[in-house]
């Protein structure tokens, strides 16, 4: 397949694999982190499952955005 294929089938931001993978890393902390004792609730379980979502956020954040020096902020912050 050639790289225009490839673009041609991104429209959204979950069409990327960083984002899917990303994704698939969320759950796995979610579930993990259900295993935590709840005294751990509000600070590491909760600091953790940002830190996961923050990934997928800015790759969705920086796919919205129109130049590439944003962009590639955006997903060097992720």
């Amino acid at each position: 397949m050639n790289d225009e294929a490839e673009l041609d089938k991104i429209k959204s931001f979950r069409d990327l694999k960083a984002w899917q993978e990303a994704h698939t890393f969320v759950l796995m902390i979610y579930k993990m982190t259900k295993t935590f004792p709840k005294a751990e609730i509000f600070g590491l379980t909760s600091q953790m499952r940002r830190a996961a979502v923050s990934i997928t956020s800015n790759i969705a954040e920086g796919f919205s955005r129109m130049s590439l020096k944003e962009k590639a902020q955006f997903y060097a912050i992720a």
